[in-house]
Formats: structure tokens, sequence, C-alpha cells
């Protein structure tokens, strides 16, 4: 069982990354046929009784099952199901009502007839669709009109359910329509995109074929579970078995953690040190469209795949090549798409270690030697531990190795990049603060009976007193926070970036009869008695926002729990930094104004967020082409601008690649390091700040005259 020292990263991490790093087993039941309904088994039955035990007595929100869960617990598994109200009919939801209040009932008694009723019309109104669209694909291109002034739709979330079979065939028309138009901005022939189109209708209709009593299950036990909030989740014997392997941190595949996402496969976040993160192209909130074996292999379309399937083609031996083709995250549609080749590898904890450089800052005629140590998580090998091993690696003993030979190197102050950091160890986040504080606590663990566990720095030692500085940004989660918000009340240090993930809870792992139930326990407070949860840190000195808040963070999920307060804790405070504060931001901002990069980055970011907030999309192909030569256009604009700033000549044109890294979530040319002796932009803006903050840590230190 998972315990409480042990922090997890944000959601898809425990579901998918074992999906996407390891080989499924294939151990799954016989498909149902059109004639035979999927039906519960009795062991699901039982599991399910267990389950709603589990929910109600162990986990942090204490929320009964009753008729108000059982009317959420209805919305929320048709929305699991049809999030984009293609399939199901308003007379199916009609219909589906009669079941509202009566959903908890049965599940306490072990009942699953209503999940498995809801599921088995999904699944007939599924095949009935994809049958009509295979059939009618051919006449139907035939008759679509580019030059017609229609618009689709988006995000359906908010329109009514198909009234009926001819509203539904009206949408439909509009998404097909909208898929041929956009393989034909991306190059492709009208014959080819009706052979690609009639493959995957065709291959999704297999797929649903192949459904199982299994699936029905997962769905229906996670719809319940993420009504507790989004961490808590059911895990299949299939699911669990694969998880205990991803604990040995030997994770061999590309490294990124997936979910589906209605008909795609989205990028949730990468494994740090994994092959796409160190590749520099795959980011989180990017759509996978198409998988490549090998550098000449042909791509597979995998649009309404099932996620297990895409994963299959995507895992492989190290030294083996795959191709992905995806949509980026801020892209609306398929004619912007990217081709990004990558290498298999195995993930292994030296590779995820703590790294150090020296970054030279030139001020007042003068260098000054800055030190940067990047922690991708928090780590520690329990195995060498328990063995006795006195050089057993974790990130603080790391840390402080790397911390010492800096300081000899010269460095007059220490940044703490956390970027992309999801979390990790919690003992590993409270022996890191320890390494820049005297003694004290730097987390509070509330649990469900409200008791509160405090946890920290118990004895006083030897600790850097000087300059430091932390950098976060929104994939910065769990134990980077808690690490971050204790430099932070302690006045420490400054937190400078974006505002992190917002994950503040813990959650363990209970066996089950039939898989085994993760569930959240407890959540975490800061030592001011602010939570971590949903808001998570808020920088001193913020960023540009790389990553979109709308897209990625705990304040996304679904029925996630809720910022709060509990008592704070004594503890020291250090520097006086609150009050340079509004300096420092006027230093930084007179700063990054003459900065090519700087600039170059916060243009792009106003684009991605004006493409962002699109709500539809023009039907019409000249209005699109349109569209897509202005967006080129301007970043052709903001690009030469940057190389004339910075002494270059600027170029004609940007080719596909760069335009589809020009609309990704997150340019790779600014947040990774092409070389790593070159650090990026944000690092070096990061060590100019901290010079700034020079002065402040030469004034006596606040801590000791505040104490009582």
């Amino acid at each position: 069982m998972m315990t409480s020292n042990s922090v997890f990263t944000p959601k898809a991490l425990l579901t998918t990354l074992l999906l996407i790093l390891f080989s499924v087993s294939s151990g799954a039941q016989a498909a149902v046929s059109a004639a035979s309904p999927l039906q519960p088994t009795s062991i699901q039955n039982q599991t399910a009784k267990m389950v709603v035990k589990q929910l109600e007595q162990e986990h942090y929100v204490n929320m009964t099952l009753d008729d108000a869960v059982s009317s959420r617990l209805l919305d929320r598994y048709i929305k699991a199901l049809d999030p984009g109200k293609l399939f199901f009919l308003q007379s199916d939801i009609d219909e589906f009502q009669r079941r509202r209040n009566l959903l908890d009932d049965e599940l306490k008694q072990g009942e699953l007839a209503s999940g498995f009723a809801i599921y088995n019309r999904y699944h007939k109104r599924m095949t009935e669709r994809l049958k009509r669209i295979i059939a009618g694909l051919p006449e139907m291109m035939k008759n679509f009109d580019f030059e017609a002034d229609e618009e689709l739709v988006i995000d359906r979330d908010a329109l009514p359910w198909p009234q009926n079979a001819k509203t539904a065939d009206e949408i439909w028309r509009k998404q097909i329509k909208n898929r041929v138009l956009s393989l034909k901005l991306s190059g492709k022939k009208v014959d080819d995109i009706q052979t690609l189109l009639l493959k995957r209708y065709t291959n999704q209709l297999t797929r649903v074929t192949q459904s199982t009593s299994e699936d029905v299950f997962q769905y229906y036990m996670n719809a319940l579970a993420s009504l507790y909030d989004p961490h808590t989740d059911y895990f299949s014997p299939r699911i669990s078995e694969n998880f205990q392997i991803n604990m040995s941190l030997k994770l061999e595949g590309i490294g990124a953690v997936l979910q589906a996402d209605d008909e795609y496969t989205k990028v949730v976040r990468l494994v740090p040190a994994g092959p796409a993160d160190k590749n520099g192209q795959l980011q989180p909130a990017d759509r996978i469209i198409a998988v490549a074996e090998g550098k000449s292999g042909d791509f597979k379309d995998v649009i309404g795949w099932r996620l297990d399937d895409v994963v299959d083609l995507i895992r492989g031996p190290k030294g083996t090549i795959v191709k992905l083709q995806v949509i980026p995250a801020v892209s609306q549609s398929e004619e912007v798409r990217k081709t990004i080749t990558i290498e298999r590898n195995e993930v292994k904890l030296e590779e995820q270690s703590a790294q150090k450089k020296m970054i030279q800052v030139y001020r007042d005629n003068k260098i000054v030697k800055v030190g940067v140590i990047s922690i991708p998580a928090f780590y520690l090998d329990f195995e060498a531990l328990r063995r006795g091993d006195p050089d057993f690696r974790s990130s603080t003993r790391d840390t402080q190795r790397l911390m010492n030979e800096l300081l000899a190197d010269g460095a007059e102050g220490i940044v703490i990049d956390l970027r992309d950091n999801g979390g990790g160890s919690l003992a590993e986040a409270n022996a890191l603060t320890g390494l820049f504080i005297e003694n004290g606590p730097t987390v509070q663990i509330r649990f469900a009976n409200a008791w509160v566990k405090r946890e920290g720095k118990r004895r006083s030692s030897d600790y850097y007193e000087g300059p430091l500085l932390v950098l976060i940004n929104r994939m910065s989660a769990s134990a980077s926070e808690i690490f971050a918000g204790a430099i932070q009340d302690y006045k420490r240090g400054l937190v400078i970036g974006n505002q992190s993930f917002g994950k503040g809870t813990v959650q363990s792992i209970n066996p089950l009869q039939h898989g085994q139930l993760k569930i959240t326990e407890s959540k975490f407070y800061r030592v001011s008695g602010e939570s971590t949860q949903h808001n998570g840190v808020i920088p001193d000195i913020e960023f540009p926002a790389i990553y979109d808040k709308s897209l990625v963070g705990e304040s996304t999920l679904d029925n996630a729990l809720a910022w709060d307060t509990i008592a704070p804790v004594y503890h020291d405070t250090y520097y006086d930094l609150a009050s340079e504060i509004p300096a420092l931001r006027a230093e930084h901002r007179k700063r990054i104004q003459k900065d090519p990069d700087f600039q170059f980055l916060t243009e792009q970011l106003v684009q991605m967020d004006e493409f962002r907030n699109i709500k539809t999309l023009s039907l019409n192909e000249a209005v699109r082409q349109k569209q897509r030569d202005e967006r080129k256009k301007l970043q052709l604009v903001i690009e030469n601008k940057r190389r004339v700033a910075k002494g270059q000549d600027p170029i004609d044109k940007l080719d596909d690649d760069e335009i589809a890294d020009s609309e990704a979530d997150e340019p790779a040319s600014d947040e990774k390091e092409a070389d790593k002796d070159r650090p990026d932009p944000l690092l070096v803006e990061a060590s100019h700040i901290l010079v700034d903050t020079m002065p402040i840590f030469q004034k006596p230190q606040l801590a000791k005259a505040e104490k009582k």
C-alpha cells in the first residue's frame, strides 16, 4: 500500500503512464456482439460494494452516496462516455433520467445494471453512427460545398443533445466536413482523404465491438470515484499490475503521460529526463493523431482508437524509433500538425538526478557567478537506503553536493530550478528545505478526521544562508510546491516563474477483491496555513505563462478539492524580501523590454491566446486558408523581429515545422535548452533577478529578531 509519504504527480501519471511505458497484457474478455449486451460479472458486483464502502469511510471528503451524489454520477458518467454530445440522443438522456436517483441504492447493493444499460445504449448509438458514416462517406464528400458560409462549434458542452437522428446527422455532417477541410489544408488529396477517413472510422468501429465488461466497469467506477476528487481512481487488475512496475522507476518507452480525450490521445505531461522530454518537441496538451514505427514506417491514423491500442503502437524496446504526428495544443483543427521522431529508451533514476551549471551575469563592469541546480524530480533510492548503502542517491544529497561544488567554484548565489518537476518523495521535499533553513516545520498534513501532522527539520544544523531563488512553472507540482511554498513562507528566498500546478492532496493505494482503489486521504498545507491545493504557489515575480492555465493544472480538473486554510504554525522568517519585491519587479520589467528572446516569447503567447479563444471554425475553404496565411505572416513578423534584434538576418518564410512549433503550448526553443552550455532566456533572467536580490541577503537576518 502507498503511504502518505509518497507525493503523487498529476492525475494521469498513475493511470496512463504505466500504459505508455510498459507492455500491456492482453487478457481481455471476449468482445460483445450486437445480439449480446455486456453484463457485469459477480466479482465486479462485489467489488462495486467495496469501492462504495472505501469511498464513504476513507476518502478525505466526507461524502455519503445518496440521491444527490447519484444525480451527479449520472451526469458524470454520461459525459465521460460522450463528452462531445455526438452519440446519445435527447430521447436517450430523457430515458436515463428515470435512473437519476437509483444509482446510489444500486451501487450500495453491488448492482451495476444501470451503469451497464447506459453503456450498452452508448455502444449501440456509436456502432450505428459509425456504420452510417462508413456507408455514406463517399457520397457525403461529393456533396460538400467548401464555398458555403458554414461554421462548426468547437466545444459542444453547452449545447443541447441532438433531438433526433436527423439533428445528429447534421452535426456529424459538419464534423466530417471540418475534418475533410482540415486534411485538404494540410496538403492531402481528396482520394487520400476519403481512404484515410474510411480507415479511421472502420478501425474505430472494430474497437467499439471489442468492448468488454471490464471496460464498462472501469468507466463506471471511475465516474463514481471522480465525484470525490480527480485523483481518486479505480485500477483494474491489469492497470494495478503495471502500476506496481511503474513504481520501480525503470521505465521503457518514450516517457510520456497520456490520456484519452474524446477521440484523441492527449499528452498530459512528460517524464523528466525521458526520451520525449530530452527530444523537446512533444508538449503537454498536444494530441497524437498518427503513429509510425521506425524512420521510414507508414503512419497509422489513431484518431478514435482506444488508449491502450495507441499505447501499444507507441511503446517499444529501447533503441528503436517511433514517429508521432501531433496537433499542437493551441490548434483547433487538423490542418496544423507537426511530426516528431523519438528514440525509445529507458528512464533511469540517475538520469532524473539533479544537474548543475554556472551562469555568468555581467553587472557593474564585473562578472557575478550564479549557480543553477535543476531538479527534475524529488527522488530517493529506497532500495539502496534499505540495504544500508552509504552512497544511496537522493535529490537532497545530490543538491547539497552540487551546491558545494558551485560555491567552491565561486558562485555567489543559488537558483533551484523546479520547472516541470511533478513531485516525488515528500521526505525529500522536507530534507531539501532543510538545506536552506536552520530548523522548523516545512509542511502540514491534514487528514479526514481533522488531525494535523507536521513535518520538517527537527534539529538545528548548518544551512546555506546566501542568496536563493526558486524557479517554478505550471508543471511544478506536489513536492515542488511544498518546497517552493516553504522557501516563500520562511522568506528565505524569492520564488519566480508561473503559478504552479496546485496538486495539494495525498493518495494511498487500497487493495480490492478485483483491482485497486487509489483514494485521496489527506491534504497538504504550508506552514502559513494555506493549502497548496488548487491555487498552487503564486510566484513573487511572474514570467510569461508558457503553459495555458485553462488547459493545464489542478484548477482545470473536474471536482478538484478547493483551496482553503488551517491554523498557521510558528516559523522563523529570514529576510525582508516583501518590501523589496516592487523594486525587483520594476527592474525585471525594464530588463525584459530590451531582451529580444523575452519579447519574442511574449508576442508568441499573445498570439496563442487569441488562437485559443476561437469558439467556432469556418467551413469555408477560402476563409480558413486566409486565416492560416494571416497566422503565418504574423509568425514571420515576430520571428524576424527577434532575429534583427539579435543581429541575425531575417528570413523569407517559416517552414511547416516552425509554424507548428510556434503554435504549440510550449515553444521548444524557449523552454528547452538546445545546447546544454547555453541557458534558456528564462534561466538567464532568473539569474539576473537573483543578482538584483543580493543586497537584500547582506542585511541582518530577521529570524532571530522576530522570535518571541
